[in-house]
């Protein structure tokens, strides 16, 4: 069994950076692919960026391209999202999953690919 844990959300103002990261334990073997995903209150879930942890290929949702990057510590079993310049509209809490195979632009960001969840982490930007 996988568990995936967020750490690392808060109350920050406009413009300012955050990291958040997730780490992983129990079972990791064969989940190849981690996500960023966030939710927004009154919205679906939306999916922001992952990463292959055997090739670090990324992709990103046209609305974070240039201010969020995603990485990877395979011997930490951590992945990382970095977010810069963080709008108001970045507020919302922030899931990483995980699922096996190779990454794809499709199932980047595809909820239903997604087989384990963490519990989330709340950003909120706010002045």
């Amino acid at each position: 069994q996988l568990q995936l844990v967020e750490s690392g959300g808060g109350l920050v103002q406009p413009g300012e950076s955050l990291r958040i990261s997730c780490a992983a334990s129990g079972f990791t073997l064969g989940y190849n692919v981690i996500a960023w995903f966030r939710q927004a209150p009154g919205k679906e879930r939306q999916g922001v960026s992952c990463i292959s942890l055997s090739t670090g290929s990324t992709y990103y949702a046209d609305s974070v391209k240039g201010r969020f990057t995603i990485s990877r510590d395979n011997a930490k079993n951590m992945v990382y999202l970095q977010i810069n310049s963080l709008k108001p509209e970045d507020t919302a809490v922030y899931y990483c999953a995980a699922r096996a195979g190779p990454l794809s632009a499709y199932e980047c960001y595809a909820v239903g690919a997604y087989g384990y969840w963490g519990q989330g982490t709340q950003v909120t930007v706010s002045s």
